[in-house]
């Protein structure tokens, strides 16, 4: 069976040519040439098949032949807030499974005890790009700058947020349960720290401002390993039955 591969196009329905990248992948790498017909998501939720009428160089353009809106697997909104690790391969081998999983958005957390101050955020764009026509979903997760945790927690955000923590001393509840408890619609935010976890302040910061404390299991798990954690139990809580 030929695999179908998918071509990323923001607003397909409005152009025909396929952005550069993916035009020199078309047409260099596949050999796609007029008469082959491709598939086209815009990270939307638009899934097109096309034909393709001309191939040449650095351009690939096509016609839409039939349109389809699809929906998450999901329900409501999932959202990571994270902060990055010292080794960007860890986090970035993070955000690639997350998406093949599904999630709605990643944001990334300038904390007290983290150990990167800096983010290449095109670079993590790529990535999910990728990860998306890879597992053949038509939705793209937002990828969102840096930006310090104390900004962060002031920003208002919808639905219901928690944070995840080690300290003992102040109470946790066990995530997955509480997601079973939440209704399927609700937009889930979730905070996981970096190496050294979160400063207790800044937890107690989190919670003053609506962030629920929460427990990812009896494990102490590293940063990209609770993120992914986190992501796989809210989707599962949210799954379409």
């Amino acid at each position: 069976m030929k695999e179908i591969r998918y071509f990323y196009v923001p607003q397909a329905s409005s152009v025909n040519e396929l952005p550069e990248e993916e035009a020199k992948h078309a047409v260099k790498v596949l050999r796609l040439q007029a008469g082959d017909t491709i598939h086209i998501v815009d990270g939307e939720g638009g899934l097109f098949e096309a034909e393709v009428t001309m191939a040449s160089g650095r351009h690939c353009m096509y016609n839409i032949i039939s349109t389809e809106h699809t929906e998450k697997e999901w329900k409501g909104k999932i959202s990571l807030g994270i902060a990055p690790t010292k080794m960007m391969d860890r986090i970035e081998w993070m955000v690639e499974k997350a998406t093949e999983i599904g999630f709605d958005e990643v944001a990334f957390l300038d904390c007290r005890f983290s150990e990167r101050k800096t983010l290449r955020t095109d670079r993590i764009e790529r990535i999910v790009v990728s990860a998306m026509k890879q597992s053949h979903k038509a939705r793209k997760p937002e990828v969102r700058e840096l930006k310090s945790f104390h900004d962060f927690i002031l920003a208002p955000r919808e639905g219901r947020k928690f944070i995840a923590h080690c300290y003992d001393e102040i109470p946790r509840t066990d995530f997955f349960d509480v997601l079973k408890t939440i209704d399927s619609e609700e937009t889930v935010t979730f905070l996981v720290g970096p190496e050294g976890d979160f400063s207790i302040d800044e937890v107690r910061m989190a919670i003053d401002n609506g962030y629920e404390p929460i427990s990812l299991g009896r494990c102490r798990l590293r940063t990209e390993t609770a993120g992914l954690s986190g992501v796989m139990m809210a989707n599962l809580c949210k799954r379409l039955l």
